[in-house]
């Protein structure tokens, strides 16, 4: 189990990213249905992965890892929490966007998203993106005590 827990996390980590990148290439002005669709779907695999990502990260912070007062002490550790909270406070914002677009086509409306909405949506992605590429450097100085 001890080696699960940190395979999990990782790949969860990798599936997260995954699916930002994704939102990301999917994210276009007058977007169609079919992509719509699909964008709520990666979405889910980004909420989804966020939970692995979490869960595993909690086992290692309590039970398979250094013990919880090497992660406390750490300042880094405090930053890489605060900034995957931050993230999952930012994921709302386009969820809920998501969320909205698609009861719109499932109620049959004609999807006309302006750039405007799609740039914001794109900014919350493309935070969420530096942030998870950031959070792994933290994570490295963490583990070599820094």
């Amino acid at each position: 189990m001890s080696i699960l827990v940190p395979y999990l996390h990782f790949i969860g980590i990798m599936t997260l990213m995954g699916s930002l990148i994704a939102e990301h290439l999917l994210l276009k002005p007058n977007i169609g249905r079919q992509q719509i669709r699909t964008l709520v779907s990666v979405d889910l695999i980004y909420g989804i992965s966020a939970i692995v990502v979490l869960t595993t990260g909690l086992l290692r912070w309590f039970v398979y890892g250094k013990g919880s007062d090497y992660y406390l002490s750490n300042p880094f550790f405090h930053t890489k929490l605060t900034l995957f909270v931050i993230m999952g406070i930012l994921s709302i914002f386009p969820t809920i966007q998501f969320l909205k677009w698609k009861k719109q086509v499932n109620a049959g409306f004609e999807m006309i998203i302006d750039e405007k909405t799609v740039q914001k949506q794109l900014m919350f992605v493309r935070v969420e993106l530096l942030l998870v590429a950031i959070i792994p450097l933290l994570a490295v100085m963490v583990a070599r005590g820094v």
